[in-house]
């Protein structure tokens, strides 16, 4: 296949796709990833596709929400690297509820083999629990965007329900907005889950600092500890520290 025409092909794959793994495009075209990584560099010049780390992603708008199959591939080894070190704090005995999104379902796979009860609002991260005991569901109104349980059953659970951890996810943080999110039913989830927490660890990768989107659902003194990837700056590392929040920073994998 010549190059103009593979890298037709990949751009093909991944808007059809909504973004694929390098990995999986090596396999695809039956080239080696070094060769789709130089592809793709060269796609994104040209402004045909976006790279993330691990894969690439179709061209979007900034205001738009990403779709889960894009966010899959969006900084993969970030998000396996965060999803190792968070599931560390998953201890014997506890009850952790673990919030929909790609990073959280990375500390889904990574929890390790002690009896736990999981409670989540991602029927995909209780497909994945549900292998190692029974997995309590929120309940609700399925997102296709994101795969989220949201709404008022989901949120009933929520507020008659406890939890030791809360493993939360966030689309957006910054020093000055908080934690924000695109979607008004998944910010009320998500405050819900803040609020009957007795920890919080926040997992995130780098992307997401000092950015804000539509929602706010939580402020910095709300978070116990923070795991992402990103070695952050005193900057970025001030407003964590000055609410009292455990960085757990420059995770790799």
């Amino acid at each position: 296949m010549l190059p103009k025409q593979r890298k037709r092909e990949i751009v093909d794959v991944v808007s059809e796709e909504n973004g694929q793994t390098v990995t999986d495009l090596a396999d695809e075209l039956g080239v080696s990833e070094a060769t789709v990584r130089r592809d793709l560099q060269d796609l994104e010049s040209d402004g045909l596709i976006e790279r993330s780390h691990g894969g690439a992603l179709p061209v979007t708008s900034v205001a738009e929400e990403r779709s889960y199959s894009q966010k899959q591939v969006q900084n993969l080894e970030a998000k396996r690297a965060i999803g190792r070190r968070a599931a560390e704090e998953v201890l014997e005995g506890q009850v952790v509820f673990f919030d929909s999104g790609t990073t959280t379902m990375e500390v889904a796979k990574a929890t390790p083999d002690v009896a736990f009860i999981a409670a989540t609002n991602s029927p995909l991260i209780a497909m994945e629990l549900g292998e190692h005991g029974d997995v309590k569901l929120t309940g609700g109104t399925l997102r296709e965007q994101t795969w989220a349980l949201v709404g008022p059953t989901g949120e009933e659970f929520l507020e008659r329900t406890n939890f030791d951890v809360v493993f939360l996810g966030t689309n957006a943080i910054h020093p000055e907005s908080g934690l924000t999110t695109p979607n008004e039913d998944e910010a009320r989830m998500k405050s819900l889950m803040v609020e009957k927490a007795q920890r919080v660890v926040l997992v995130s990768d780098g992307s997401k600092l000092g950015r804000r989107s539509f929602v706010h659902f939580a402020d910095y003194a709300s978070i116990d500890t923070f795991v992402t990837d990103a070695v952050l700056t005193d900057a970025q590392r001030e407003p964590f520290e000055a609410a009292g929040v455990d960085v757990v920073d420059g995770v790799v994998e």
